[in-house]
């Protein structure tokens, strides 16, 4: 940035105690400044390189530094990190429009370090004194943004001061959301359903269980609610591996709606089942639990590893084979689960930066993709076999107009309709023609954690000859 330039913040003075809030002070040792320049990396390295927030996440795991933290700091770390992501559009814009030249050239990591500020100030209620003064300390730490720490100091003094307003006027849909995901959502849903979407996404996901057996007696147990679709939803944030049933194995972590695609294969004992794209593994436990006999295929070595010590927990047996599903050759199976890549929009509450980090032409070449795989898929069912095909994702490129492609190209395939009494009489999960279509919007419940449900579609065939 040139020497003579001059930095404006509109409406704030640069000083301190502008907007009547205390000057900036120098903050403790002890005052979350580590876990919050973690946060401030995993932003940059989410924003500017578009790495996966759960990937970027699950690497601190193998810091030092990071491991060392009390767990209320490497919770504050996942906490700006995710909020940043959750409401970026609302950040952008609020700083938009109070940096009217803009973020300054040669200026390191101040953007993120405002973007950290204002996920604390707006998102996560933080003391306004904390969130300006690590942030401050924050950039006079960088070698670049140093010179602008008066600059983050007005910003944040002013965003803090006018944080009710912001909040008022975020829209989810019209800000929160990137305009093209908008557009296609309001012409799939209709402009109030997008809208229910979008705000749907600016609460956190609840948490799901699946159960081996007597799902009544663990919801008991558990402290959690019976979902009519025969999920667990546990009622209060907890460290999963310290709850009742854990070790033993008595049920895994999966979302409520990503729990229906496995019913709807009607596994039976003796039956030989395929999960293609298999990893992690909740379908796998579903179907392995049937009794049926369960090859389960994935291209990723490291992630069927995690699927076998997931089986090991559960005390399961499957077959596993790493292999490209596109290419897998056997025997025809009674039953194939094809529970594809996608986009992920369906999963936005749970990976807020999926929002970001997709573009068009990523659903355009998921299609294709989808559509090698459902082919492939079609091959490894045997005559009378059944086909489920599934999707995390909002887009009906991906799910229903992704069936109507399929049955043109394959005339010995038919649909078979699923029935509400499959999915605990919830027809609101049902289109026209027996598919099923989960968004993040259903199942509205007067605390927001607990409400909702991931963005899902399933699709179930029959190969007639």
């Amino acid at each position: 940035m040139a020497k003579d330039k001059t930095i404006v913040v509109e409406g704030a003075a640069a000083g301190p105690g502008s907007k009547g809030l205390p000057a900036q002070t120098s903050p403790s040792k002890n005052n979350g400044l580590a876990a919050r320049r973690f946060a401030v990396e995993i932003i940059e390295d989410v924003i500017k390189r578009r790495l996966p927030l759960d990937d970027r996440l699950d690497r601190l795991a193998l810091d030092k530094i990071y491991s060392a933290l009390s767990p209320s700091d490497r919770g504050l770390t996942r906490a700006i990190a995710t909020a940043a992501m959750r409401r970026y559009g609302t950040i952008r814009k609020t700083l938009a429009d109070r940096m009217p030249l803009g973020i300054p050239t040669r200026s390191g990591r101040l953007e993120c370090i405002l973007i950290a500020g204002c996920a604390q100030l707006l998102v996560l209620d933080t003391p306004a004194h904390a969130a300006v003064d690590t942030s401050v300390s924050l950039a006079r730490e960088d070698k670049d943004g140093k010179h602008f720490a008066d600059l983050a100091n007005a910003v944040l003094r002013r965003i803090a001061a006018e944080k009710t307003d912001i909040i008022a006027a975020a829209d989810p849909l019209a800000i929160d959301t990137p305009g093209w995901l908008a557009e296609r959502w309001t012409a799939a849903y209709g402009r109030d359903n997008a809208a229910l979407i979008a705000a749907a996404h600016m609460q956190e996901a609840s948490i799901d269980l699946s159960v081996k057996d007597d799902a009544a007696g663990w919801a008991e147990t558990l402290e959690a609610t019976l979902l009519p679709t025969g999920s667990l939803r546990l009622s209060v944030k907890t460290a999963i591996p310290l709850l009742p049933g854990f070790e033993e194995g008595a049920w895994w972590v999966q979302d409520a709606a990503a729990a229906i695609p496995a019913r709807l294969l009607r596994a039976k004992p003796g039956q030989r089942i395929l999960d293609l794209c298999a990893a992690p593994g909740g379908k796998t436990a579903q179907l392995a639990q049937t009794g049926a006999e369960i090859t389960a295929v994935d291209r990723s070595a490291p992630r069927m590893v995690r699927l076998l010590q997931n089986m090991e927990r559960l005390g399961l047996s499957v077959t596993t084979e790493v292999a490209e599903a596109a290419d897998y050759t056997a025997e025809p199976f009674d039953g194939v689960l094809l529970d594809a890549p996608c986009s992920a929009t369906g999963t936005i509450r749970r990976h807020p930066d999926v929002a970001w980090s997709k573009t068009l032409q990523d659903i355009f070449k998921l299609c294709a993709l989808q559509a090698r795989l459902l082919d492939r898929a079609a091959t490894l069912v045997k005559v009378g076999g059944v086909l489920v095909f599934a999707t995390c994702s909002l887009e009906r490129d991906e799910g229903e107009k992704q069936i109507e492609r399929f049955l043109e190209r394959n005339a010995h395939f038919r649909r078979d309709p699923v029935v509400a009494e499959e999915i605990g009489n919830q027809a609101d999960l049902l289109t026209d023609v027996g598919e099923v279509r989960c968004l993040p919007s259903h199942w509205p419940h007067a605390v927001d954690r607990l409400a909702g449900m991931d963005g899902f579609f399933a699709s179930r065939l029959v190969r007639q000859a």
